[in-house]
């Protein structure tokens, strides 16, 4: 080993990366080689067969028939939405396929080396909370199911610490301990395990809804009664719809996460264009069989999934029905929630930790925030996540601007990794101002449109609202483009991932 090639290991950056800044690098935050890329098209189609079938999902997919809609009405919104979740997911998509990095260091094209770190931020800190909440979701199924196993066990409800009864806790923490171990064996354990989670899932929730029509004599209401026409119609249907890619708005940002480890971009689109229509009609459809079932049967639309569940007369199906939802929420989790703010933790700190360390630190993080008190909250839920979430948006215009319409996917790998000031993405001193300028009237429209009661209207467009007018104000306002002399892909710095 040379001097140099020893100096540069020294900072942990290895002889095949000059002139990658230590602050800036790190073996998970490398791009991916293709020769070690191991995500083909069945597995981002596993991945939507866990994600779409979230709890939270459930609650609110089975609320739009509380609201009334009817059926074929939320079949339509899930076409929709799928048509748009598959266009945006798939132009997300496409920038890790081709250049192997992750998200917080993908948005170091749009935002700067250094300005990167705010949208990274914003990202992993709305997944902190929301990886807590979807835990202690599934930590009470759990807990029903264990209650229902050991009725002795309900003494253990009487009493609780700070906000969670010890039998919570129990439940809680053995679900907190579980994604910890599976995130510290690195993304290949998680792809494993959602390949093998998804079509489990898939059948139990399958053989629900079959129990559940059978139980109704084979037929469904159509509608909870009163339902919408006309114009009316029209907009709960587009709104659902919008608001369905609401939720996927932290995913649709940071899916380069994954994709970094595809074989190539058709891969992505194969999975995408399987995995996203065919999982989400299969979803609306066990939604419409669950709520139009159990309202033909008692009159009532039960919102919570687990709820049908624990109404299940056999005991063996019951635990076969809680433990899906229990695997299924982990890994919706482990993907939506986990990963994000891991790489946003190793991009703050790429010398101190490694995507085992960060994982372990956002898991504390989880659980410190008690994120049973923040579910309870509608303010906290509603008004600062919903605050924060409206700044993706925003984001996800401006990189996307920046990748197809400034630089049309030409992206000089080498230079997301150096502090050179005459670097591509150096901008001013490590930020894009263009971005910054494009990003802050954009979010607060988006925050000003979602929660203000005058645009209720039209809240449920926020996120399209804010995503469209951060593309265009990034595209016509003056500024740098940064645009690379040549395309220069990763290989010459890439390193295996943890």
């Amino acid at each position: 080993m040379t001097t140099a090639q020893a100096a540069s290991s020294t900072n942990g950056i290895p002889p095949g990366a000059p002139g990658a800044s230590p602050r800036l690098y790190s073996p998970d935050l490398a791009p991916t080689r293709r020769a070690g890329r191991s995500w083909g098209g069945y597995h981002v189609f596993t991945l939507w067969g866990n994600d779409v079938h979230s709890l939270g999902n459930y609650a609110f997919a089975l609320g739009l028939f509380a609201l009334g809609m009817g059926v074929w009405d939320i079949l339509a919104a899930f076409v929709l939405a799928s048509l748009f979740l598959f266009v945006l997911l798939s132009l997300s998509g496409h920038m890790g396929s081709k250049t192997g990095v992750p998200f917080p260091v993908m948005s170091r094209i749009a935002f700067g080396v250094r300005g990167a770190q705010l949208p990274a931020v914003i990202r992993g800190g709305v997944a902190v909370a929301w990886f807590g909440i979807q835990t202690y979701l599934a930590s009470s199924v759990l807990s029903a199911l264990l209650v229902t196993l050991v009725p002795g066990l309900r003494s253990w409800e009487r009493h609780s610490v700070l906000g969670l009864s010890a039998l919570g806790w129990l439940s809680f923490l053995t679900l907190w301990l579980v994604q910890v171990l599976i995130v510290s064996y690195g993304m290949n354990v998680i792809r494993k395990y959602i390949a093998v989670a998804a079509p489990a899932v898939l059948l139990t929730l399958l053989a629900l809804a079959v129990w559940m029509l059978a139980k109704a004599d084979w037929s469904i209401a159509m509608d909870a009664g009163n339902p919408f026409t006309g114009a009316d119609r029209v907009l709960h249907v587009l709104e659902a719809a919008a608001l369905w890619v609401v939720i996927y708005g932290t995913f649709v940002l940071n899916f380069c996460d994954f994709t970094r480890s595809a074989k190539s971009n058709r891969s992505v689109l194969a999975g995408n264009l399987v995995g996203i229509p065919v999982n989400m009609l299969f979803f609306a459809g066990i939604v419409v069989v669950l709520s139009g079932a159990q309202f033909k049967l008692n009159g009532r639309v039960l919102t919570n999934p687990a709820e049908i569940v624990q109404a299940i007369p056999s005991t063996f199906l019951l635990v076969l029905a809680s433990l899906a939802l229990i695997v299924l929420t982990v890994a919706v989790n482990l993907m939506a929630n986990f990963v994000a703010p891991v790489y946003t933790l190793v991009n703050l700190f790429p010398q101190k930790l490694d995507f085992r360390r960060a994982g372990l630190v956002s898991a504390v993080l989880g659980l410190v925030i008690l994120p049973w008190n923040l579910y309870n909250s509608p303010v906290v839920v509603e008004y600062f996540l919903g605050g924060l979430g409206a700044f993706l948006g925003p984001v996800f215009g401006i990189v996307m601007a920046d990748y197809w319409l400034i630089r049309r996917t030409r992206v000089h790998v080498p230079h997301l990794y150096t502090e050179d000031p005459q670097a591509s993405y150096a901008y001013r001193r490590g930020v894009n101002p263009r971005a910054v300028a494009a990003l802050v009237p954009s979010a607060a429209l988006a925050v000003v449109v979602a929660f203000v009661p005058y645009f209720s209207a039209v809240a449920g467009f926020s996120w399209f609202i804010g995503t469209l007018l951060a593309g265009l104000l990034y595209v016509v306002l003056p500024g740098r483009s940064a645009r690379p002399p040549e395309d220069v892909d990763g290989e010459s710095i890439a390193v295996p991932s943890a």
